[in-house]
């Protein structure tokens, strides 16, 4: 990215179109192709992230290492994702989101395509794979946070639902297209060309979406935010204490720690359940279906939540209706999962509660951005850096209950008891109101 010596004085929302045009959003043709591009970074996202877990038993085999050992691995990836959600965000309220989304996925291709070449060259694995993944989780962490904050500034209110769900399968696209694509390359090349696949797929699209969808000028960080740096003119401040003292944010941020934490322990799991409860099945079945599943039902939560809207239910109603499928329905199915010795069975469960998730993307997801639009990436941010620290003690957690326990049965009442949790925080306290009005920003 290049720097600029213009400053930005608006949000990056209220900036001028690539037309010319002085219109804060989107126009469809635009949206369509933005909504396009942005699936295709969600969906190479997740293949980066999901390497490892793919690649668990060939990892755990060839590195020798047992499950406590192993799930020190995969939490440390939500190490690093909690620790750059915040200062992603709110990067991204200040410069554009489209400028982060491309630098940090510059640098986690590099690093995928390298951890395989630098595993060769070292004898600490356990120590150098816990550091590449908790360096993963830092570059990955800003993703979503500059995501919500790109979406909440360019797609209008009626259209955010379907869009962001439609963005969101980009991650069931990614579980799809790794687990199908990387059970092949394991078996074929090894867990290696896994990694390679995944990196260079990322470079590929940070070139295309630099060259056929930004200008110079849009790829410029301005020269007088680089020598600012972090810091918050006084005009920009966020209202904490204000927005904090607001229930419906808060229920917000524990319904979206408990959604994310859970999300990411199955993400995590599933394909070791599978691969021991039934050691004969083939890989691409279970790497592949459940995710399969998931992208129709995203697709069609954003779609049913738009329309009703549109015929005049309440927002807030509509968001709620949604997180009970998304959080209470899938747990139902994640508990079924744990009690079958069928594969069949499993497959449909794992099916089900994978897919059924996706409505939170028409949720809590999107309910962010009705809060307080004019800062949902920072919002954004700050919510899911909670997901991210709970999501290090259920992965872990999860990895210690099967060691100790033998049973893959309290992995699921783990999933089923959080969910529950968020899901009742949102159903008592959830509101669909802007909470960041101008009269709450005051100097702090």
């Amino acid at each position: 990215m290049a720097a600029g010596g213009g400053g930005r004085n608006v949000p990056p929302g209220s900036g001028m179109r690539r037309d010319g045009g002085t219109e804060p959003y989107w126009s469809r043709p635009e949206c369509r192709v933005w909504t396009a591009m942005l699936l295709l970074g969600t969906c190479l996202l997740y293949c980066a992230r999901v390497t490892v877990p793919i690649c668990a038993v060939a990892l755990s085999s060839y590195f020798d290492w047992d499950k406590k050992q192993f799930g020190v691995v995969l939490s440390s990836f939500f190490w690093g994702y909690c620790l750059t959600q915040i200062v992603g965000g709110h990067i991204s309220d200040q410069i554009g989101g489209e400028k982060v989304l491309l630098l940090s996925a510059s640098a986690w291709g590099f690093l995928t395509v390298l951890t395989p070449l630098l595993t060769h060259i070292t004898s600490a694995h356990l120590v150098f794979m816990t550091s590449s993944r908790f360096l993963m989780g830092l570059l990955q962490g800003v993703y979503f946070p500059s995501l919500a904050s790109l979406l909440s500034q360019r797609v209008r209110e009626s259209e955010r639902a379907f869009t962001y769900s439609t963005v969101g399968t980009g991650s069931q696209f990614g579980t799809l297209l790794i687990g199908a694509a990387g059970s092949l390359l394991l078996d074929w090349y090894g867990w290696e060309s896994v990694f390679y696949f995944s990196g260079l797929l990322t470079l590929l699209w940070v070139y295309c979406t630099c060259k056929y969808l930004l200008s110079e000028k849009e790829l410029t960080i301005p020269m007088n935010y680089l020598t600012r740096g972090l810091s918050v003119p006084k005009q920009t401040k966020v209202p904490w204490k204000q927005l904090f003292r607001k229930a419906p944010i808060w229920a917000v941020i524990i319904a979206q720690l408990c959604t994310a934490s859970t999300f990411f322990t199955l993400l995590s799991w599933l394909p070791t359940f599978f691969k021991e409860t039934f050691p004969d099945s083939k890989g691409w079945v279970f790497n592949v279906v459940p995710w399969l599943v998931a992208i129709p039902t995203s697709l069609f939560s954003g779609f049913l939540s738009d329309h009703l809207i549109s015929q005049g239910y309440r927002t807030i109603t509509i968001r709620k209706f949604m997180q009970v499928i998304g959080s209470g329905v899938s747990s139902i199915f994640a508990l079924c999962l744990g009690q079958t010795s069928s594969f069949c069975k499993a497959i449909v469960f794992a099916s089900a509660s994978v897919g059924l998730q996706t409505f939170n993307h028409s949720g809590i997801s999107v309910n962010v951005q009705d809060l307080a639009p004019s800062c949902a990436g920072l919002l954004f941010g700050v919510a899911n850096t909670g997901g991210a620290l709970l999501g290090v003690i259920c992965v872990y957690l999860a990895g210690y209950l099967i060691e100790t326990t033998g049973s893959w049965i309290s992995v699921f009442n783990l999933v089923a008891a959080v969910n529950s949790i968020g899901l009742c925080t949102f159903l008592l306290f959830g509101e669909a109101q802007r909470v960041d009005t101008d009269s709450v920003y005051v100097d702090l």
